[in-house]
């Protein structure tokens, strides 16, 4: 696939070393006899490794192996390739990548090139996971199917009602679906109530493990829905599984991303052709850092980029500083990893690590356990930091004993990890390697914390969050403010929902969601959901029934084991049932909330909350109407629900009720850790493991029988709405184009600060007063069909027309939120869409003004591609994120900065200037250029080229187009 040089000795041939058993190879840095690799950081040792081995001379040259080891001089200065072990796909972002594959198939075959030469030469896993959409939850019936993935106002009737226990529906409580609850005799002194009696006594299948489990219906019913509405994604990617070399897909319903990759995937060391290294990954998600928490390096990059690394290149970054995160003190008995996840963002948030190593070391580490450690690198995204490194220790050992990994492969992991030192002691401080910085974090200072209302980093201690959640509505609107006046903020309005009258408040919780991503792989802290899920139901509180509740675990290991330890049914009794396996709420599949509670929260501009155990939660992006999101962990998204409030202080005001008429306060139901950690033994066993790979391995029976293509290229369907093969190859020459200015541009939009790629690349739904809507209405598919942006994403002209299609965009050509801005030309106010359109029909190329940390945030599949398909030419912002500002790179557009003290308002810019941006023949990294207005301004700003090759895949239209080149 790429270009090579030829074949020669390896310069580093003689760092070839042995094991023991001597069949195994190993390139050794220590035989450098260089006294500077003690010194380095373990993640730094783990780039060494690969540019040693992958010296080729010329992707990686001898020049940038001495680079790494000068890391300590080089750091922020020199640029060094890396060539990790394998990608990980999701379906979300992974489908535009395989597109963009399938499509340069027939771009290479138009020139007489054989197209079976398009494979991808690193090994790619690529998970089905995103397309999970929550149709039904509790008692399913209130909450019936919508395949379209739209609003769900015209449901179609289930085909068969689902089988609830016990007899008919009753809708007063949660707990009491049924008539043998709801006449349940008063419990006697020590014996649950009878319905709970039922609930133990009852056993039920997991449709995944065939594990006895409560309302198996939910996820049947789910997973139905998901495979009917995504059947034509699913056939194109088992036409990719086998049409393509080097393509493991893992089918729907086995997990979500992370967590399959830490169960399944995970390898910590590599072994091919008679050679050992380091296990390392590139992913199309930005909490693929999750791995670090593994030893394994490994972090989110672009769908660009991973496409790239795909086809034989490596990923080009700029030497990195590494943080060292010195962790000290002892763990508060009532923090959950929650707590320390959240802790750990906020230091390292505020200081300013952005673009940055983080590697973890100090006494403290050996407190951690593995799911500790990949619940605080998932987070990484959040503070802004490129890794959150855990290197190997003992602690992580135990760990692999209990994945599958038998004892001979575990000695050969020690062995080879202590001969290349990387494994550490973190208690023995001679280990510490040199730091560009050290910060130092107390655990005990860790207090339960929540974070919101609209960002992650803001965290608030549960003790204050009744008192902060009023001062949320007293601010002026900003990142945590509402500005509801004092005499609407006691707002109550009543509304019937199953018949029974409830109210609701500023404050009320109306979505609480305990889902994937951040904590399911952490069992002690599901567990104790669990555990004060079921001293919750014995003691007699109940959940109300309009609260959307819903139980999403990352896979079915999650479920196994809280089955096991006996937790399940009383979630189950709580309302917070087993929707299925992959992302839904996170990623704003959440279910319609009942038309009741909208109508109310509507009637009374009520500011209603959502409690959510992930780590996405922006304004609107759960559900519109819902404008306070809090991040949580998984016990206090029980407790929230139960209490029915964020306007809360648990340590003064009671859950609930008994019927005894005693008060119950959070602290009489929450399990101790030595609680928690017996069940925890008791129940996640190797075992849960080695059933969880042979399930994965089998897949199941529809995606077994899906019909696929079998051709070399892809027999695209015209008609489809779903896939489609887009236009970035079109005009494809074999010569590079000379550079071109950009003369005569308009802004697109006029943006402020804090544009986050939720409000640029197409998430969630799909409007039905949006373009999007109307192309597909244009194809007769109805609102019901339409399905979600994530599910369409290998279509472009759907993409295309949701980009800046966010309904919380702030364009400052507007005034107001909307996906909406000016035609300048006419005046006219139009969908950003439909005005790109017309300049486009004009020949006018266009810019974007923006401001500060332009880009943050993780959706960044479309982000750069869906502006390079509108005709955006140029972003010219105070700054960016720097992920999204190479994403940019790889699609053509320039991302140009503003020299410091400089912004579009100190410029006097009102947007409405025509923009000519000179570019020379010859580019050069960070250099700057000349922007001159149709005002007679003229101001200069900083091409963000930070490496020769940005500059180069810049020259060729973007990264695209200069892979295709390398094999015309």
């Amino acid at each position: 696939m790429a270009l090579t040089s030829p074949v020669k000795e390896h310069p580093y041939s003689h760092l070839i070393d042995t094991l023991s058993d001597g069949k195994i190879k190993f390139f050794n840095p220590q035989k450098l006899n260089d006294p500077r690799y003690d010194k380095l950081p373990l993640s730094i040792r783990v780039l060494l490794e690969a540019a040693i081995r992958k010296c080729d001379g010329f992707y990686t040259k001898e020049e940038h192996v001495q680079n790494i080891m000068d890391w300590q001089q080089q750091q922020d200065k020199a640029e060094v390739p890396f060539s990790p072990a394998r990608v990980l796909l999701q379906d979300f972002t992974g489908i535009p990548a395989m597109v963009d594959l399938a499509a340069m198939r027939d771009a290479v075959a138009k020139h007489g090139v054989d197209p079976d030469l398009v494979n991808p030469k690193c090994p790619t896993d690529l998970i089905v996971d995103h397309s999970l959409q929550i149709d039904y939850s509790k008692c399913a019936i209130q909450n019936t199917p919508n395949p379209g993935g739209g609003d769900g106002s015209s449901r179609p009737t289930p085909s068969r009602p689902p089988q609830l226990r016990g007899g008919s529906h009753c809708g007063g409580q949660r707990s009491s679906c049924s008539k043998a609850a709801c006449n349940d005799p008063p419990a006697s002194p020590g014996r649950p109530p009878a319905s709970v009696q039922q609930i133990e006594n009852t056993p039920l299948l997991c449709p995944f493990h065939l594990q006895p489990v409560s309302e198996h219906e939910t996820a049947l019913k789910n997973q139905e829905m998901e495979l009917i509405r995504n059947k034509e994604r699913l056939q194109f990617f088992k036409w990719c599984s086998k049409a393509f070399k080097n393509v493991n897909v893992v089918p729907p319903d086995v997990g979500a991303v992370h967590q399959v990759n830490l169960e399944y995937l995970s390898r910590v060391i590599q072994l091919s052709e008679g050679y050992i290294y380091p296990d390392s990954v590139v992913g199309t998600d930005s909490h693929t850092t999750m791995i670090n928490g593994l030893g394994i390096l490994g972090w989110g990059v672009g769908g660009i980029e991973s496409e790239a690394v795909m086809l034989g290149q490596p990923v080009s970054l700029t030497l990195p500083q590494v943080v060292g995160c010195k962790l000290v003190g002892s763990i508060n008995p009532l923090a959950t990893s929650i707590d320390i996840v959240l802790g750990i963002t906020k230091h390292l948030r505020q200081a300013g690590i952005a673009g940055k190593f983080v590697e973890f070391f100090g006494p403290g580490v050996s407190q951690l356990s593995a799911p500790d450690r990949t619940t605080i690198a998932n987070m990484c995204p959040e503070y802004n930091a490129t890794v959150s490194f855990f290197p190997v220790d003992h602690i992580a050992l135990k760990h692999f004993k209990k994945t599958n990994f038998t004892q001979e492969k575990l000695e050969l992991l020690e062995s080879y990890m202590k001969a290349v030192k990387l494994f550490r002691s973190y208690e023995d401080t001679s280990e510490d390697p040199q730091y560009s910085e050290v910060i130092e974090i107390n655990l005990s200072s860790m207090v339960p914390q929540v974070s919101g209302p609209k960002r992650p980093q803001d965290r608030v201690a549960v003790s204050n969050m009744k008192e902060d959640f009023q001062c949320c509505l007293d601010e002026k609107v900003s990142f945590k403010g509402f500005h509801i006046s004092k005499e609407k903020q006691e707002t109550r309005v009543p509304f019937l929902h199953c018949g029974q009258e409830y109210q609701l408040a500023h404050g009320s919780v109306v979505i609480a969601a305990v889902i994937s991503c951040t904590n399911n792989c952490n069992p002690s802290v599901m567990l104790t959901a669990g555990l004060l899920a079921k001293k919750a139901v014995e003691a007699g509180l109940v959940v109300k029934p309009y609260i959307r509740t819903s139980l999403a675990p990352g896979s079915g290991m999650v479920t196994h084991y809280l089955n096991t330890s006996g937790v399940l049914p009383y979630f189950n009794q709580l309302g917070f049932e087993v929707i299925g396996y992959g992302c839904a709420t996170c990623v704003g599949n959440t279910a319609p909330l009942p038309e009741a509670v909208v109508d109310a929260i509507k009637q009374g501009d009520l500011v209603a909350c959502g409690v959510l155990s992930g780590n996405r939660h922006f304004e609107g992006r759960l559900c519109d109407c819902v404008r306070a999101n809090y991040l949580a962990s998984p016990p206090l998204v029980v407790a929230y629900a139960i209490a029915g409030t964020v306007g809360i202080d648990f340590e003064k005001d009671p859950l609930g009720v008994t019927s005894e008429g005693k008060e119950l306060y959070l602290r009489d139901i929450w399990p101790s850790r030595e609680e928690v950690q017996q069940t925890e033994e008791e129940t996640v066993i190797s075992s849960v493991f080695k059933d969880l790979r042979g399930r994965m391995e089998k897949g199941n029976s529809f995606w077994n029988n899906i019909d696929y293509p079998d051709s070399v290229v892809f027999p695209w369907d015209h008609k489809s709405t779903y896939i489609r093969s887009p236009s970035f190859f079109s005009k494809l020459s074999k010569d590079v184009p000379p550079p071109q200015s950009i003369e005569n541009a308009h802004a697109l939009l006029f943006l402020g600060d804090k544009v986050t790629t939720d409000h640029i690349s197409p998430a969630g739904s799909i409007a039905r007063v949006s373009a999007a809507a109307k192309y597909l209405l244009s194809k007769r598919l109805t609102p019901r069909e339409f399905n979600s942006y994530g599910a369409r994403r290998g279509n472009d002209a759907v993409m295309t027309r949701g980009t800046f299609a966010s309904i919380k965009l702030q364009n400052r050509f507007i005034g107001k939120t909307g996906p909406k801005t000016l035609h300048i030309p006419s005046g006219q106010t139009l969908d950003v869409f439909e005005a790109a359109e017309r300049y486009q029909r004009d020949g006018i190329p266009l810019i974007i003004l923006a401001g500060k940390d332009y880009g943050s945030g993780n959706s960044r599949d479309w982000v750069a591609k869906g502006p390079y398909l509108l005709g955006v030419r140029a972003v010219i912002a105070e700054s960016f994120e720097k992920l999204h500002k190479t994403q940019l790179v790889g699609m053509g557009i320039m991302p140009l900065q503003f020299l410091p003290g400089q912004t579009a308002d100190s410029l006097e810019l009102n947007g409405k200037e025509r923009f000519t941006i000179t570019t020379p023949s010859s580019l050069s990294p960070r250099q700057q250029l000349t922007v001159k207005t149709s005002q007679g301004k003229s101001f200069s700003v900083t091409a963000l080229f930070d490496t020769e090759m940005d500059v180069i895949f810049f020259q060729h239209g973007g990264l695209l187009r200069y892979v295709a080149r390398t094999l015309l």
